[in-house]
């Protein structure tokens, strides 16, 4: 459950063709799954299975796989609804969440509200019951990092917001790990430390691009306060830990040189992006195009990054 990002985007659903009672009611919960970020969730998810195969040092039974995905989903899912309905009033600020069913109404604040707290509950109780307490518990502390920490407490008033409320995003490393093992190690350490040094070069690209926006709804992202250089060096001071996380993970989880190669070398990539995104942030006409495409590299490299992870485990030496 990190911030959402251009994920936020919601995409509502169609309205129903017809009058049916089905086609209203497919439309209606067509309207609540919106309200969970459905691809904020797909990304988060990206780290979870990866991790426990690692925990695992190999295949862990499939039912704790989708049990451990499923209720990870709920919880994100349940953050992500509470943080619309806290947010229902600059939603409606913003070009790019004003369709939002919270934002329109379409939801009333009592509906999301309800609904934000079943889907939490329900999924804290099928994570403790199903996989173990361990990953309840994680579970429980990245809702509230998400929903008081960051969307209460931070986003409106710090432009470090994405920084400390994101490490609510790094959680599913955590939960996958415990699901495994019950517990976590000096590896999901490092895992963790991968995906919330990795959130500030992810997500400020798309702060750029939606300065206006942040800045009519009053949000002090750090793209909206300080000059895109500062935002620039920042994002590759990041990038450098991150990838320093990353190489550290080898021979703690002791992978083999497949993965550090391949870790080194999609860090010196990723890196590289956001150089040139420094070099380029001198530019006004073109910086926030390279800005986006460091976003969209951030994607591919945590994708990747976790693909080796994945394979590394299986491999016979």
């Amino acid at each position: 459950m990190g911030p959402a990002g251009p994920h936020g985007l919601v995409a509502l659903p169609p309205e129903p063709v017809g009058s049916g009672r089905w086609a209203r009611l497919r439309h209606r919960i067509g309207l609540y799954v919106a309200l969970t970020k459905p691809r904020v969730i797909e990304l988060l998810l990206v780290t979870t299975v990866p991790t426990m195969l690692l925990a695992q040092r190999g295949l862990p039974p499939l039912w704790l796989i989708a049990a451990t995905l499923a209720g990870g989903a709920g919880g994100a899912g349940a953050a992500n609804v509470l943080n619309c309905y806290i947010d229902r009033d600059i939603d409606r600020v913003m070009n790019r969440t004003r369709r939002r069913a919270t934002a329109t109404g379409v939801v009333s604040p009592r509906a999301a509200l309800t609904f934000g707290l079943v889907l939490a509950a329900a999924s804290l109780t099928f994570l403790w019951l199903v996989v173990n307490p361990a990953s309840a518990v994680l579970t429980a502390a990245a809702i509230l990092i998400y929903v008081v920490g960051y969307t209460l407490l931070l986003k409106r008033r710090t432009p470090q917001n994405i920084v400390w409320g994101g490490a609510a995003g790094c959680f599913p490393v955590l939960i996958g790990w415990s699901a495994v093992t019950g517990g976590v190690s000096w590896a999901a350490a490092l895992l963790f430390g991968v995906v919330f040094f990795w959130t500030p070069p992810h997500y400020w690209p798309l702060s750029m691009k939606f300065r206006r926006d942040y800045a009519a709804a009053g949000v002090p992202m750090l793209p909206v306060v300080a000059p895109d250089l500062k935002v620039a060096r920042q994002m590759l001071g990041y990038a450098v830990a991150m990838v320093a996380c990353s190489l550290l993970l080898g021979p703690v989880a002791h992978l083999t040189w497949v993965y550090t190669v391949v870790a080194a070398v999609l860090g010196l990539w990723f890196v590289g992006s956001c150089l040139t995104l420094l070099r380029a942030a001198r530019d006004p006409e073109h910086h926030r195009m390279r800005a986006m495409r460091v976003f969209h590299h951030s994607i591919t490299y945590l994708t990747l990054l976790s693909v080796a992870v994945s394979v590394d485990v299986f491999l016979p030496f």
